[in-house]
């Protein structure tokens, strides 16, 4: 049911939907990948935001969304975002969510940064980014939801599952485990807490 969407490792994502190809944050690319024709970049830490990785991607009409502190990049044509704002291209929509931690302070509230919903060919994608379980998820209605389940930085796999069953996706996929925190163990657990939505696991490609 998920076909469309590749997960790249960690936080990285490959959504290819109608013709187009979008990446979130891409990191550690050691494949030769097709060109992104959108790029979304959740926050500024190096393993979300990597001009080297972006570069190997980007082509001449590549449009990079994201944050303000990631638009210092000399690569293509960007459009800087906030928690809250829209951006239509006509093909998609994008709209940004807040991304940010309650009880830690890796991803303070104030830097603004991302996550993502993707409106596209009449699906909702949530990409949750770098965060906890925040009161603005409450607010989403997508059909698939990417969250993050590593602990440590973003929310615990038990944590990712209230989150889900709260949103009430119809699938839920977990994403940032397995290369700096998280584990297979984390993803057995996010799948026994999870209710009413459907647990894709997805390979890693690269």
């Amino acid at each position: 049911m998920v076909e469309y969407i590749r997960w790249l490792g960690h936080a990285s994502i490959l959504i290819t939907i109608g013709g187009k190809n979008i990446y979130i944050d891409p990191w550690k690319l050691i494949k030769d990948q097709p060109k992104g024709d959108l790029i979304l970049i959740t926050h500024s830490h190096y393993d979300h935001f990597s001009p080297d990785d972006i570069n190997k991607v980007i082509k001449n009409d590549s449009v990079i969304i994201g944050p303000h502190d990631i638009l210092k990049i000399k690569l293509g044509e960007k459009i800087e975002i906030k928690p809250g704002q829209e951006v239509n291209l006509n093909w998609c929509k994008v709209r940004a969510i807040p991304a940010y931690n309650v009880n830690k302070n890796f991803h303070p509230k104030s830097n603004n940064w991302c996550g993502y919903i993707i409106e596209i060919e009449g699906k909702k994608i949530y990409i949750a980014g770098d965060t906890d379980f925040v009161p603005e998820m409450k607010e989403i209605k997508v059909d698939v939801a990417i969250v993050p389940i590593g602990g440590t930085y973003t929310m615990t796999a038990e944590e990712a599952a209230n989150a889900i069953n709260t949103i009430k996706p119809q699938i839920a996929i977990p994403y940032h485990y397995g290369d700096i925190v998280g584990s297979d163990k984390d993803v057995k657990l996010f799948s026994s807490f999870v209710l009413n939505s459907k647990v894709e696991i997805l390979k890693i490609e690269r």
